[in-house]
């Protein structure tokens, strides 16, 4: 049958039944599937919010309205609660007084408005300052003030039973291992349905993927399997129907004019993201076909490589029509296609698989499954390449920092060992290691081996010679803040610390604070607070390194990766909401040393936006702190830039620099052969070449007239030479 045909009876169906079907939907074509209908429902409700609620009074005196508890009317019904006030706990109560709805007084018996996206997961945030995302009435739910606090904003997780943490964890605001908030068996369809409408209604400012645990692999966009598989297990509540009803009519006063499509049928969601049917609640899908596809067949597996291989069979058939198969990989479902065959990946090397594949129609009625093949990956059995380019940098008397070209493997590297002086020193996943504790003016042979995950190891690279110095002071003598983050949205907020000085520096007694609004100096943070370092040990910072203090609701991976000290979002002070890492802007940042202010982000005692939605960068110039702010040493970067951390460029400016001893050429540099003119007869003790970035690429002792840069690429580069007279900074150009 064709998809025109079907059309044409989802139509009939939707004639016949007319009067299960909201009105408000007429103007919606209900034949449409996927994205399409997601987007014509989101139309929908867009066009018709036409009354955008303030905070207050606008959402207190709706939700006393829509959210009336029908046996009682003078209360109101709390989110997340399930017991009638008389066990003495009143957090898990499920009805408050809706006249005692929270008046800032402190008192712990009252209601709050929960905003159950929470506003920090949104990106940008949720605000209640104007009317807007942080005020739609379909977001927000009356909750017990303590019950509210305690979830505060971490995301959502499956469970069971009543509300409370669930046992899934993420990295989230008590770290890597956070555990995620189950709204309870009660509400976790209400939960789901009011995420789902928050992403048709404000697209990827609400990621579903940005306030739940899940997975969006099986769906077409951001939806997570978590809210779909709520909307299946917990069935629309009569307080649902209810608010939906009120807020859809304008002639009452605090309605916003628009409804949330996924309470008036949630297989709305199944017929727009997949999964399990919800229940159909206009009857017009799943009664108009009851057939389920014939299983398919002939199911052959080809193509086996150490991580993958194909899957094809033979098409199944339906009495409308084929739309899709589901391939399960040892019993769990892990792709979807419209196709007769796929391609598994990300397997495990000499590893058996049981495969099955089941066919779907149009309203999801499901074939059984196909009889399981087993499939077999290859054996990994070759290296990954040797690391190239292994190059040293930062060098001081006690260490350097190794940087290397990343190996490649016919599976995946899966990290490196160092080796010094022939000596297995350190693993790592990087593709750079700072080895320590050597000895002053030492030559070490160091070189670096790549391995996968089934231990096949490359041969060392090529051993670089590399020689401390003689710990000789550079002249930097205390460490500064490097870069400040401050998204437009969110919490990727970071600050770094970098210590240029020529030895480690102990941490002890230097801190962070902040100026709340400009105001006083608060939240004072230790630097080497042991239970916020992912490292206890790491109390200080090795010469040329840095710190990096990120809040603990930071999602990006450049922060999460590179952080050092990570603020979790405590209820008490000082640490309340992560401070001092939940600056805003308008928070001037201080690094303290002995509780004496030596460095700061922002003006002092300035409680405007001037850093707001910024990443600030020191130049590279700098090498010492400043107690009052100088915007003319810090570049300024837009919002949510983050590839900057974890590292810092710094050109000293506390040797002696006298860009006349020397001169270069040809320059721009066609060959790979570059004359030094030296008028001066000058002894050259070092010639060292960089990146624009900073990396050293070359370093070659006592050069003479004519040197060789074999194996640099085109671009441009900086020259330093080191003499007995100084210093010489040049630009060169590699054509």
């Amino acid at each position: 049958m064709t998809r025109k045909v079907l059309s044409f009876y989802l139509l009939l169906f939707v004639s016949i039944f007319s009067y299960a079907q909201e009105a408000y939907y007429n103007d919606v074509d209900k034949t449409l599937t996927g994205l399409a209908l997601k987007n014509a429902l989101a139309a929908k409700i867009t066009a018709t919010h036409t009354n955008k609620l303030s905070y207050t009074p606008g959402v207190w005196e709706a939700s006393k309205i829509t959210d009336r508890n029908p046996s009682n009317t003078s209360q109101v019904i709390l989110i997340y609660g399930w017991e009638n006030g008389t066990d003495g706990d009143i957090t898990n109560d499920k009805f408050r007084d809706s006249n005692l709805q929270d008046s800032g007084s402190g008192d712990t018996f009252r209601w709050n408005r929960e905003h159950v996206y929470s506003k920090s997961l949104a990106n940008p945030k949720l605000t209640t300052d104007n009317p807007g995302p942080g005020t739609d009435a379909h977001n927000l739910r009356p909750a017990d003030r303590s019950r509210n606090s305690t979830r505060n904003n971490y995301k959502f997780g499956d469970g069971s039973g009543n509300s409370g943490f669930s046992s899934v964890t993420y990295a989230g605001p008590d770290g890597p291992n956070t555990n995620a908030w189950y709204p309870g068996d009660e509400w976790k369809g209400d939960v789901a349905r009011m995420m789902m409408y928050m992403y048709l209604r404000y697209g990827d400012q609400c990621l579903p993927s940005g306030v739940g645990v899940g997975n969006s692999a099986l769906t077409p966009d951001d939806m997570i399997d978590l809210f779909l598989k709520w909307n299946v297990e917990d069935p629309v509540s009569d307080i649902e129907k209810a608010r939906n009803t009120y807020h859809e009519n304008t002639s009452n006063t605090y309605a916003q004019g628009n409804r949330n499509p996924f309470i008036d049928n949630p297989y709305l969601a199944t017929r727009i993201w997949g999964g399990d049917s919800a229940e159909d609640r206009w009857g017009i899908y799943t009664s108009s076909d009851t057939e389920a596809p014939t299983t398919p067949t002939n199911v052959a597996a080809s193509n086996q490589t150490t991580t993958s291989f194909d899957v094809s069979w033979t098409a199944s058939t339906d009495n409308v029509a084929v739309t899709g198969y589901n391939v399960y990989v040892n019993n769990v479902l892990t792709s979807q296609t419209a196709n007769t065959t796929i391609n598994i990946k990300n397997l495990t090397p000499n590893t058996s698989y049981s495969i099955q594949i089941e066919a779907k129609d149009l309203i999801n009625n499901k074939s059984p499954k196909s009889t399981a093949i087993n499939v077999s990956t290859l054996a990994d059995t070759d290296a990954p390449t040797v690391p190239s380019n292994v190059v040293a940098s930062n060098i001081t008397g006690t260490t350097f920092k190794l940087t290397w070209n990343a190996s490649t493997d016919n599976t995946a590297v899966t990290g490196y060992d160092v080796y010094v002086d022939a000596t297995f020193k350190a693993s790592t996943t990087d593709v750079n290691y700072t080895v320590t504790g050597l000895t002053k003016s030492t030559t070490y042979a160091v070189s670096v081996l790549a391995k996968d995950a089934a231990n096949n190891k490359s041969a060392q690279s090529t051993a670089v010679n590399v020689t401390t110095t003689d710990g000789a002071s550079n002249g930097v003598t205390e460490l500064f803040i490097s870069e400040y983050v401050e998204p437009d949205g969110g919490n990727n907020k970071a600050i770094e610390i970098v210590n240029l000085t020529s030895g480690t520096v102990s941490l002890a007694g230097y801190s962070i604070k902040k100026q709340s609004n400009g105001g006083s100096w608060v939240d004072n943070l230790p630097l080497d607070k042991t239970e916020f370092l992912k490292v206890p040990s790491n109390t200080s910072i090795v010469s040329n390194d840095v710190f990096v203090i990120i809040h603990a609701g930071s999602a990006d991976a450049t922060l999460t990766s590179n952080a050092d000290l990570v603020v979790p979002e405590n209820q008490n002070a000082p640490y309340r909401f992560a401070s001092p890492a939940n600056f805003n802007g308008n928070d001037p940042i201080g690094l303290f040393k002995n509780d004496v202010l030596i460095d700061i982000v922002g003006q002092e005692n300035n409680g405007s936006n001037h850093i707001q939605n910024v990443t600030l960068r020191r130049k590279s110039t700098i090498s010492a702190p400043k107690a009052t702010y100088d915007a003319s040493q810090w570049d300024s970067f837009p919002a949510n830039t983050f590839d900057g951390i974890g590292s810092h460029t710094a050109t000293l400016s506390v040797e002696k620099i006298d860009n006349s001893l020397f001169s270069l050429y040809p320059n721009p540099l066609n060959g790979s052969v570059l004359n030094i003119v030296n008028p001066t007869l000058t002894k050259i003790k070092t010639l060292k070449v960089f990146t624009i970035s900073g990396k050293q690429v070359i370093s070659i002792d006592n050069p003479q007239s004519t040197v060789s840069l074999k194996g640099i690429t085109n671009g441009l580069y900086i020259i330093k030479l080191i003499s007995e007279k100084g210093t010489s900074i040049k630009k060169l150009i590699k054509n």
